[in-house]
């Protein structure tokens, strides 16, 4: 949801757009050019008179709200408060990583066994933690980047270390679309950062790609799940043997 501040912003770009003063809203309100100039400046009033205001310059209070809220920032990182409230609820989860993928309510209630009801109520909770805004007929506005990650030692990537990294990697990689490469080898400190802006380019088209395939009907799609990783590390076995 908006803030009153940034509906108010929005006001004042409106009425400079339309190239009308304080003293031109004066009168449309029924108030004095001083009150409507200090009321403003404020930027903090009851919606209801962000309401008056908007019909008084025939704006679409509803409209305006939307556009304020798609101009927010988008989410880089969820906070711990975030990601616990997520991980607390196996079902919540997976609407979340479904809301991720920009499912729409009749995906995710054919996919899994969720009733309707319960998949309205993980989105509207999902929108009072603050991940998506839920619009009518059941419809959203992610509120998370397109470049969004866990946190690298936050709740969800625990969650997932601990219920399902044994289970992605106890499959073969030998199906069609499918693979693993596992390459270890020493280069230049310098140069590791470039190798992690290809992988993550390689995911970037992996969403974007999602995205585009969401028009095909299920039949011609399948779930795959894309799993980059590049650190410094050796495994422990070897390590051991290390001079």
């Amino acid at each position: 949801m908006s803030s009153t501040h940034d509906l108010v912003n929005a006001i004042k770009r409106e009425l400079k757009a339309a190239r009308l003063t304080y003293a031109d809203l004066a009168p449309m309100l029924g108030m004095a050019e001083s009150s409507v100039k200090r009321m403003l400046a404020k930027g903090d009033m009851p919606l209801s008179r962000v309401d008056a205001i908007c019909r008084a310059l025939k704006l679409d209070f509803a409209e305006l709200a939307r556009r304020v809220a798609d101009a927010q920032p988008l989410l880089q990182q969820m906070t711990l408060e975030q990601e616990r409230a997520v991980v607390a609820d196996r079902k919540l989860l997976v609407v979340a990583i479904c809301v991720l993928s920009q499912w729409t309510l009749e995906q995710i209630t054919s996919h899994y066994r969720l009733t309707e009801a319960e998949c309205v109520r993980h989105l509207a909770q999902l929108d009072r933690i603050g991940i998506i805004e839920l619009r009518p007929l059941n419809r959203y506005r992610l509120k998370l980047a397109k470049t969004f990650r866990w946190r690298p030692h936050g709740p969800v990537m625990d969650y997932f270390r601990e219920h399902a990294l044994l289970d992605y990697f106890a499959g073969g990689f030998d199906g069609d679309g499918e693979g693993l490469q596992l390459v270890h080898g020493s280069i230049s400190r310098a140069l590791a950062p470039a190798f992690l802006e290809r992988l993550q380019r390689v995911a970037q088209d992996f969403a974007q790609q999602h995205q585009t395939d969401q028009k095909l009907a299920a039949k011609d799609r399948e779930g795959y799940t894309l799993l980059l990783a590049m650190r410094s590390w050796e495994f422990e076995a070897f390590a051991q043997l290390r001079r």
